[in-house]
């Protein structure tokens, strides 16, 4: 059976774009997903002058900042919701280099979109802005009339539209990372989008990649673990997975029976078949 389709591939936010789109109406669609996305990547990246790069010398130097991006306004408006969301877990001011700090000390009103922190610190989105890219791009997508497609950011999150387009929902096997041909769980996504955060695996070896800290205490996480977190948006599937994998066992069991989201969580640090971490297999 043939179905019509088209694909983009491009680099951004520091990883492999693909963008598959099904039905009619391609051009419009693709160039404005691609563009919804390259927006994020300009707006977000902490690797190239931006405007979080601005944000975060004035928070270093202590002085409060008004911010005139519309994206990043938007993005730091999603933090606040996904940071109350996952216990303060996933915290995108957390960093070895200013112990303690954290979005705790940061001051933000959305209403006149200015920033502030009480002590030292910088943003850094890390795998939220795929997310929020990926939100973004949906939206694009949706409004050009798109009723099918299938948008990855890499190899660890994933976004669909509609139904496959033969029909039924979109089927996904999320590979153990460190396992040839060993499979954590087989999914179905349906207007939904899919996070990968894990400790172990290739990418996990990258110079750019920062330490995972847990929040609070500020523990480096070094367990190997793999957490997967399904939801409508991308932004909190992102946030949620990074979650699970820096929380100490009460919070990933708080987390994994909080929502009704599919969240999983393994524990990978046995050599046979992986097992579930915690709370076992939560999906709600």
């Amino acid at each position: 059976m043939s179905i019509a389709a088209q694909v983009e591939r491009f680099g951004a936010m520091g990883t492999r774009v693909e963008l598959h789109v099904f039905g009619g109406g391609f051009a419009h669609a693709l160039v404005a997903a691609r563009r919804a996305i390259e927006n994020v990547d300009d707006a977000l990246t902490i690797h190239r002058p931006s405007p979080t790069t601005v944000v975060n010398d004035e928070l270093l130097a202590g002085r409060d900042v008004a911010i005139d991006d519309p994206v990043l306004t938007e993005a730091l408006i999603a933090i606040q919701d996904v940071h109350a969301l996952t216990d303060g877990l996933f915290d995108p001011a957390i960093d070895h280099r200013f112990a303690g700090a954290g979005w705790g000390d940061i001051v933000f009103d959305p209403r006149t979109a200015r920033i502030a922190a009480t002590r030292p610190l910088a943003l850094d989105f890390g795998g939220f802005g795929k997310g929020f890219a990926l939100d973004r791009a949906c939206a694009a997508l949706r409004d050009a009339g798109i009723v099918s497609a299938c948008l990855s950011a890499g190899e660890s999150s994933l976004a669909v539209i509609g139904e496959h387009p033969l029909g039924g929902g979109w089927p996904f096997a999320i590979p153990h990372p460190s396992q040839a041909c060993a499979v954590l769980v087989e999914l179905e996504l349906l207007d939904e989008t899919l996070s990968i955060s894990t400790t172990v695996g290739a990418g996990t070896h990258a110079p750019e990649r920062a330490a995972m800290i847990r929040p609070g205490d500020g523990a480096i996480v070094t367990a190997a673990r793999c957490a997967v977190a399904v939801d409508r948006s991308g932004g909190r599937a992102e946030a949620l997975s990074t979650a699970l994998l820096v929380a100490d066992d009460a919070g990933a069991r708080r987390l994994l029976e909080g929502g009704p989201t599919r969240r999983f969580l393994f524990d990978l640090s046995q050599e046979a078949a992986p097992t579930v971490d915690v709370a076992r297999m939560h999906a709600a």
